[in-house]
């Protein structure tokens, strides 16, 4: 489903970290602890960094004055954590069932999916791919996510009794809620590079590689305003190389986006801004989508 006219993102692309303002650290610690399954990897006063076998997938920042996210506020709607097995989303759905509250589940053909909220409101999705090769397709090579009913006790069957979440297990995609699914289509595909792999017109779904959806972008709530207060602060989207770093820059600086360098090789568990004084050094860019919605790109082999 890609467009002839249209950049692509390699195909090594994938989602690195997500990174939330919060108002209590404490709590949202132990949530994604508890019930996600992560595991702290560093911790300072006011942050925490959180993933799986010293792999970073979630950064927290505490702002115990950061005001509720408005409800015309672009942001995010999930976090979708992508676990390797039935049975490692199987023990999610045990921890989900002793620690928390499910909000609903969905077998989408390509994936198997558990949906619930943080403690301060964020969506998170849990979820297991199934085979690529049993993924539906469409005649123009996207794929079909339909929403069927799962089947809660065959998922619970499959646990392997496993606390932590385990080794393999990723931040698989990111849903975002836009103020305009056509502004957001030119942003996310005709600039950065992605390709649509199924346009339902309220929403649509993007990746790199042939991935059923590394974003999802919908307009369901009718959001009208930019993104801001609690919740998503920014996504981190990896490239296979440097190269592919600065050709999607070189697209974001000639359609006129503002684009800022990290040195994310520096970045501390509340990833606090690097002042960068040797461009040399530079492995990664930052920037915000037409919502306000902040993105950050890096190469794979910084870490």
């Amino acid at each position: 489903m890609t467009d002839a006219t249209a950049p692509s993102l390699p195909a090594g692309t994938r989602l690195g970290r997500t990174a939330l303002r919060v108002n209590d650290l404490e709590s949202m610690i132990d949530f994604y602890r508890t019930v996600v399954g992560l595991a702290v990897i560093e911790r300072i006063d006011d942050g925490a960094t959180l993933g799986v076998d010293d792999v970073p997938l979630l950064v927290l920042r505490e702002d115990a004055d950061a005001p509720k996210r408005g409800r015309e506020q672009a942001g995010l709607f999930h976090n979708a954590f992508l676990f390797p097995s039935h049975a490692a989303l199987g023990a999610a759905l045990e921890r989900v069932r002793e620690r928390w509250t499910l909000d609903g589940a969905s077998d989408h053909r390509v994936s198997e999916a558990l949906y619930l909220s943080d403690p301060e409101g964020n969506g998170v999705e849990l979820y297991r791919d199934r085979p690529r090769a049993a993924w539906p397709t469409t005649a123009d090579g996207g794929v079909e996510m339909p929403t069927l009913p799962l089947d809660l006790d065959d998922v619970a069957a499959e646990s392997d009794g496993t606390s932590p979440a385990p080794a393999g297990t990723t931040l698989g995609h990111v849903h975002l809620e836009v103020s305009s699914v056509p502004t957001a289509r030119e942003f996310y595909v005709r600039t950065l590079g992605f390709d649509v792999q199924m346009d339902v017109g309220s929403a649509l779904f993007v990746s790199a590689g042939g991935y059923h959806h590394h974003l999802g972008l919908n307009a369901w709530n009718r959001r009208s305003e930019p993104a801001g207060g609690r919740g998503l602060d920014w996504f981190e989207v990896v490239l296979p190389s440097a190269d592919a770093v600065h050709a999607v820059r070189s697209r974001l600086e000639n359609t006129g986006v503002a684009v800022a360098e990290r040195d994310v090789a520096d970045c501390d568990a509340t990833d606090r801004d690097v002042d960068v004084a040797d461009t040399d050094s530079v492995t990664g860019i930052e920037f915000v989508d037409p919502d306000g919605i902040g993105i950050r790109l890096r190469s794979a082999s910084v870490y």
